[in-house]
């Protein structure tokens, strides 16, 4: 996991974070490829055929044992890559893997998942030179990181569609997820971009979600480790006054200068 859940109020931090990407997903931005006008769907659109039609268990597991075996023989074959992310993602929706009422998945779909979300790794990892492949299938790879509850994942792969896409649709997302995510420097960005690739009439109306999303994100949305002390508080206060010596310790100095004081002394007085 992502985050460190071991404490009460970050389990509480991190449900207020996919509380606010649900809503800002309306139900399903990235995992049905909604407002990107990128015409390629997301990650549900994976799990069809091009009639909408649910596509087997068993033709999954043949497009991976396909695509691996291509990568056998020429580990820098994108479109085996592409195929491969493809399968596994859409594996992990098929049988009871994933329970479509509760939008959630089983330990075996987050596995297949997890798969997924590795092999789009290792093809990050041969700089794939086809960027509108790349773009359609980080879009499938966003709704993948989405249900893993990795949102750091998630803006990764949003940078990815956006970067190839250059359109208002992924750079306005990209800069909803970064908010969402505490990265207000690569959000303002992302909205920057957005507003410039926007229609001037568009503009607006655009800006004021964008400002509303940065607004309402939470303020710390990634808990950090528990955090060294700083310098103020291990610095030893100006000013502060030294420590005053026990009883004991003042009886015993002075013992100690009373016996001194009988040997210096001299003899006869």
């Amino acid at each position: 996991m992502l985050f460190d859940l071991r404490g009460r109020g970050r389990r509480n931090v991190i449900k207020v974070v996919y509380l606010f990407l649900a809503l800002l997903l309306g139900g399903g931005l990235v995992l049905f490829g909604i407002g990107g006008n990128t015409g390629d769907g997301g990650l549900v659109n994976a799990f069809t055929d091009s009639s909408g039609n649910p596509i087997g268990e068993e033709s999954y597991e043949e497009d991976i044992r396909d695509a691996r075996a291509r990568l056998q023989t020429d580990p820098e074959d994108e479109t085996a890559w592409v195929d491969l992310i493809r399968a596994q993602a859409s594996l992990a929706a098929t049988g009871d893997q994933y329970d479509p009422t509760t939008q959630t998945y089983t330990e075996a779909g987050r596995a297949d998942l997890q798969e997924a979300v590795a092999s789009w790794e290792g093809y990050q990892e041969i700089d794939p030179a086809n960027d509108e492949e790349e773009g359609r299938i980080a879009k499938v790879v966003a709704g993948a990181y989405l249900a893993l509850e990795d949102i750091e994942g998630l803006v990764s792969a949003q940078e990815v569609v956006a970067l190839n896409r250059d359109a208002v649709g992924p750079y306005s997302e990209l800069a909803q997820f970064a908010y969402a995510a505490g990265q207000t420097r690569k959000g303002d960005l992302a909205a920057k971009k957005a507003l410039e690739l926007a229609d001037p009439e568009d503009r607006e109306a655009l800006k004021g979600q964008l400002d509303a999303a940065k607004a309402q994100a939470p303020v710390q949305a990634v808990p950090s480790a528990t955090p060294a002390p700083s310098a103020s508080a291990t610095a030893t206060p100006k000013g502060k006054p030294k420590a005053e010596p026990s009883d004991e310790a003042k009886a015993g100095e002075n013992a100690g200068k009373g016996k001194q004081d009988a040997k210096s002394k001299p003899s006869g007085e």
